[in-house]
């Protein structure tokens, strides 16, 4: 039984898909917000105005990096209660089925794609530095590191899981059993990760090609979890990416503001090709391509865009 087919043994009405996906925002973006708006409430009472928490950067910058940064993770944090929560109560389906169709978490998968894109990671960034350092402010500051070492340690990987989980998992898996076909919960998962991420400051600096960027890489991660019939990949792939990327770079126009080693001072315009062409068209398929090879993936027609169809009767049984 495949990861979207396995959904069939759980409750997978319409309306819970909707009730579920109203909770998962609630607990995302107003339960989640409450700490956030309480420290920025709490700086309003001291004579801070309104308009100086408008953004991202002014809300980093008012309530200090790695503080802001925690505040910000929580609301993933909180959502990623929401999608187990509405998994468990709505659907009746366990933590397990909602990560993988097999029998147990494979988390050598999790860390083989972890270890190869945090090498790539590491890698990309310091030869970038290497071949222009003009472009670049080293900016370690021991402290406020460690600090965003704990942080990004234990709070990145929910907050990356918390996206996984909504759209890899919980929309891929409703919609698919709804629409009973893949390449649709494909697509729609890919697009609403890429308008997810359409608020980000980047999208503002670079323009709309930064939306390339981000649905192909909803793309990509929708293919692992297709291909290799669990969320494994996609999970280890984002957590590395996020975490290396707040630790490695960051800069005054990102969505991530934290105190990292490196602060990237040049005309974003740069970034274009290396950061937002250059992977959706020659790195991911790289990837997907290794990841083919070492997990044995086949039929690649029939798991992204064949029909969903419910399991053979005898396999057809709630999951508790």
């Amino acid at each position: 039984m495949n990861y979207i087919q396995q959904t069939y043994n759980v409750l997978h009405d319409g309306w819970r898909y909707l009730v579920g996906t109203i909770i998962i925002f609630s607990f995302w973006q107003i339960i989640g917000a409450i700490p956030l708006m309480i420290a920025l409430g709490i700086k309003m009472a001291n004579g801070t105005s309104l308009a100086d928490a408008t953004d991202i950067t002014q809300m980093s910058s008012l309530l200090g990096k790695n503080l802001f940064l925690f505040l910000m993770l929580i609301t993933f944090v909180s959502g990623l209660l929401g999608v187990i929560l509405s998994s468990k109560v709505l659907h009746k389906q366990s933590f397990l089925h909602l990560t993988t169709a097999r029998k147990k978490i494979d988390w050598n998968r999790f860390w083989f794609i972890f270890i190869i894109w945090g090498i790539f990671s590491v890698g990309t960034t310091f030869l970038s530095f290497y071949l222009a350092p003009e472009d670049y402010v080293y900016n370690l500051n021991v402290q406020p590191f460690i600090i965003l070492c704990i942080i990004v340690i234990l709070f990145i990987p929910l907050q990356t899981s918390f996206e996984e989980y909504l759209f890899r998992g919980y929309l891929m898996q409703g919609i698919g059993v709804l629409v009973k076909n893949r390449w649709v919960p494909l697509l729609i998962t890919s697009i609403g990760f890429g308008l997810l991420h359409g608020f980000n400051p980047e999208v503002d600096k670079l323009g709309p090609i930064m939306m390339v960027f981000y649905i192909g890489t909803g793309l990509v991660l929708g293919i692992m979890t297709l291909m290799d019939d669990g969320l494994e990949l996609a999970l280890g792939f984002h957590a590395a990416n996020n975490m290396f990327t707040a630790l490695l770079v960051t800069s005054d126009w990102s969505a991530l503001q934290t105190d990292a080693l490196l602060t990237y001072t040049a005309d974003p315009e740069k970034m274009a090709v290396s950061e937002i062409v250059l992977p959706v068209l020659i790195v991911y398929p790289l990837l997907l391509l290794l990841l083919s090879k070492k997990y044995g993936w086949t039929n690649w027609k029939d798991k992204l865009f064949g029909k969903v169809t419910p399991p053979p009767k005898e396999d057809y049984k709630i999951i508790e």
